[in-house]
């Protein structure tokens, strides 16, 4: 339920599968240590729906009629890499969003940042859809999303999720694959992230948007939903934000990360990018020329890519996503696509 048909003979042309292929075996493994829930977290919300497995290695988030629920670093991080193998619901998931993602929300309430992988639930036999974002000082009528597609199902097996946070760039990975990359530019400005997160894991009912646009509801007849986390990963250098702190401490932190194999995007990684990107990739803001007649400054304008997409950034044609409009809406923490059941 809810996955993709993958029968060749039936819907995907060869070419399709040989992509799967080049996106999946190009990955050099990460190198990186993991820990357990006990040693970097801590709840957030809903605690009678946050189950740790008896060695505090594996994590499980439910959302019923009642409440959601989600965990936080116990720390915060000025830049970092964060990570987790996830599994996503399953069956029917229409109404429900699964976040993966690091924000200051809760200490700098009108100058946030925030990076996000947000997971798009649907109705069964239709597939997961997400969205990645980023905001910068509060600048949350400028979002930066992204909508994509996945090659795989997310509710099947765990596929590892991350996000490096650095000074100079921000890339977001599914497994070992880039699926997205922003390097600063100075004309960002506050735009960029720059001030120490927590990262968080959070699953809740957002019926007012995630499915068609609010159309579709999250059905409690399924519940409780379920997403999983297992191997955590926080890498980076942890600081108070509400202390004077002298940022230049965290130099060797900083420096050891930018050592680290998943912050250089190889040869092989941005082909896989570029990809990932030109298949599943099926909304960006830095086409949506009716929103931003100006691209934002960090936007790489991939001529080949921007003849697919039309005036409002979403795809001219081809598939499930003919014919479809956006409507740009801002919500409580991210602004978001109104989308149709694909």
């Amino acid at each position: 339920m809810g996955c993709l048909n993958f029968s060749p003979s039936k819907t995907l042309a060869p070419s399709f599968f040989l992509l799967l292929f080049f996106i999946t075996n190009i990955a050099e493994a990460f190198n990186f240590t993991t820990i357990s829930f006990d040693e970097g977290f801590s709840h957030l919300f809903g605690d009678g729906n946050i189950v740790r497995s008896p060695d505090g290695q594996n994590v499980r988030l439910l959302l019923d009629r009642y409440t959601g629920a989600g965990f936080i670093s116990s720390s915060m991080y000025n830049h970092g890499f964060f990570s987790a193998l996830i599994k996503l619901p399953a069956d029917y998931t229409a109404g429900i969003c699964v976040a993966f993602y690091t924000s200051n929300a809760d200490v700098f309430e009108k100058t946030h940042d925030e990076l996000d992988f947000e997971f798009l639930g649907n109705v069964a036999g239709k597939p997961w859809r997400f969205q990645t974002n980023l905001y910068g000082n509060g600048s949350t009528s400028r979002g930066r999303e992204e909508r994509y597609r996945l090659w795989f199902d997310p509710s099947k097996e765990f596929h590892r999720y991350s996000i490096l946070w650095t000074s100079r760039n921000i890339i977001f990975y599914i497994d070992e694959v880039p699926i997205r990359e922003v390097i600063r530019k100075e004309e960002m400005g506050g735009d960029y992230p720059s001030k120490p997160m927590a990262l968080y894991a959070t699953i809740w009912d957002a019926s007012n948007w995630a499915t068609n646009g609010g159309k579709v509801k999250a059905n409690y007849k399924y519940a409780p939903f379920v997403s999983d986390y297992k191997d955590l990963v926080l890498e980076g250098c942890p600081v108070d934000p509400i202390q004077e702190f002298p940022f230049s401490a965290c130099y060797e932190s900083d420096s050891r990360i930018a050592n680290k194999d998943y912050s250089a995007v190889t040869p092989s990684r941005r082909a896989a990018m570029r990809k990932f990107r030109q298949r599943f990739m099926y909304y960006s803001y830095c086409y949506d020329t009716i929103r931003y007649p100006v691209p934002p400054p960090e936007c790489v304008i991939v001529h080949d890519e921007q003849r697919r997409f039309k005036d409002t950034g979403r795809l001219k044609f081809g598939g499930s996503h003919k014919g479809q409009k956006r409507h740009s809406r801002r919500r409580s923490r991210t602004s978001v696509s109104e989308d149709p059941v694909i």
